[in-house]
């Protein structure tokens, strides 16, 4: 199972393999305090994308669509999150403020798209 969870929120035992999803740090931990298990930068949107998006629910459409093509050009890394997932309960981690539009949930979008292709 994949959930998603801000880094600043509580560690859990469900949590499972906590992976990090954000291309920058997050803002104000520290990462001998930040619990999780792998950062994977090359996953989240470019710099451009993200400048670009800037958090703005208008664009989110946008955003999607366009994220879906960066993470269609880094199957490998997104395969990393099945493989893991396919064992363990996984929760992929960011900082955004906004738990409904951003980066980690565009990207468990296009992982279930990947599985029901897989099907």
């Amino acid at each position: 199972m994949i959930r998603l969870k801000r880094i600043y929120d509580q560690p859990s035992e469900k949590d499972g393999i906590r992976i990090l999803v954000d291309r920058l740090w997050p803002r104000g931990l520290s990462k001998q305090t930040a619990k999780f298990d792998m950062w994977l930068k090359e996953v989240a949107p470019s710099d451009d994308l993200r400048k670009w998006y800037s958090h703005d629910p208008d664009k989110w459409e946008g955003f999607k669509e366009r994220y879906f093509k960066q993470l269609h050009e880094k199957k490998e890394y997104v395969y990393q999150i099945i493989e893991r997932a396919e064992n363990n309960d996984v929760t992929l981690l960011y900082s955004a403020n906004d738990e409904n539009f951003n980066n980690a949930v565009v990207l468990n979008e296009y992982i279930e798209y990947i599985r029901s292709d897989q099907e």
